[in-house]
């Protein structure tokens, strides 16, 4: 995957995000796309070594439309400034957690796990933190999980790295404010990210990082989409 060509574009849609402009720039973003849709591959036939769940996935499967949708937003800029694609064995639009690599000028990063999970499921996945804690400590205290993704607990999306992009200010009502661990429990999503160098994804020793990085977080994916996963095959057969 030719990185540097994606991000360099990218940085130019960043300062000229129009119509016109695209349009006259159509085909080197046609070319960046196909670059970018081969590194989606290449990721695909690393993961499916690793979990076989993901088989079944094909690019276009995790890749998204470039075109911003701005009918709700006060940014009407037209483009997307970066190019994302989410591995997620049960679909893009799933509540199932599944991995993330991200290229955006100066903003690179690879994620995994859930972005976002209604209350219902949350108030489910705190339970099965509080009743199986020495299985989630496992998952998220490893030295290859604090290394990828450890940080501090107010960690943001803008940090190195972090697990949670939003959390409670307190604990959750009806749970106990003084548990050991409760920093687990304040957690709205269970995703967790590291920041790269925008060289990250440059020749091919990023797919053997990435593993690392998807490996460290797999087991605490594992964990949440358990509780999803029970959640989302009853709302089928209700």
């Amino acid at each position: 995957m030719d990185a540097k060509r994606i991000l360099d574009f990218l940085l130019q849609v960043q300062m000229n995000n129009n119509r016109t402009w695209f349009q006259e720039h159509k085909a080197e973003y046609e070319a960046v796309r196909a670059e970018f849709e081969r590194g989606v591959a290449q990721v695909l036939e690393h993961i499916v070594k690793f979990d076989a769940s993901i088989s079944h996935l094909q690019v276009k499967d995790c890749t998204y439309r470039f075109y911003r949708d701005t009918r709700f937003s006060p940014d009407k800029s037209p483009y997307k400034n970066h190019l994302g694609a989410y591995i997620c064995a049960h679909g893009k639009k799933s509540l199932h957690g599944g991995y993330y690599i991200h290229l955006e000028p100066s903003h690179c990063l690879v994620a995994v796990g859930s972005y976002w999970l209604p209350t219902k499921i949350l108030t489910s996945c705190r339970n099965e933190i509080m009743g199986n804690t020495e299985e989630w400590l496992r998952c998220v205290e490893s030295k290859p999980f604090l290394k990828y993704f450890g940080g501090k607990e107010d960690a943001s999306w803008d940090d190195a790295q972090g697990v949670g992009l939003e959390k409670l200010k307190t604990c959750p009502s009806g749970f106990p404010r003084d548990w050991e661990y409760v920093k687990y429990l304040r957690l709205k999503n269970y995703c967790c990210w590291h920041h790269v160098a925008d060289d990250f994804f440059e020749g091919d020793g990023w797919l053997d990082e990435c593993d690392k990085m998807f490996l460290a977080a797999k087991p605490m994916m594992d964990f949440t989409n358990n509780v999803i996963d029970d959640y989302e095959d009853s709302a089928y057969t209700t």
